[in-house]
């Protein structure tokens, strides 16, 4: 199953909503990411309920995204996270460089920028 993504905005926090897998064959989250930071975009909530399956690669684009944002001042958050993909972060300790949160409210809020 292809990657979909699906952008909404929480005033200044951009929410993506992903479904799918995150692998080596599919590389739209990273394109997109790339352009959304291009464009000024700082803060990102990145919703995982629908992910599936992450593989060595999706969490190379997610360390690479991760290291982008934080690189130009912003802020990334995880939300609701599978059951396996959450024991994937547990397993790569990346639990403790992301952090993921069950309710958007929360994962926006973190996400939002200290200077806002």
């Amino acid at each position: 199953m292809s990657l979909v993504i699906h952008q909404r905005q929480q005033s200044d926090v951009v929410i993506l909503d992903l479904n799918g897998r995150l692998w080596i064959l599919d590389l739209p989250l990273r394109e997109l990411m790339n352009r959304l930071i291009n464009e000024g975009k700082r803060d990102f909530v990145l919703n995982l309920a629908n992910v599936d399956y992450i593989d060595s690669s999706g969490l190379g684009q997610l360390i690479t995204i991760w290291t982008s944002i934080q690189n130009r001042g912003g802020q990334m958050a995880i939300l609701s996270p599978t059951k396996r993909v959450e024991r994937l972060f547990d397993i790569t300790r990346l639990c403790t460089v992301f952090p993921i949160f069950e309710k958007e409210e929360d994962a926006v809020r973190k996400a939002r920028r200290t200077s806002n």
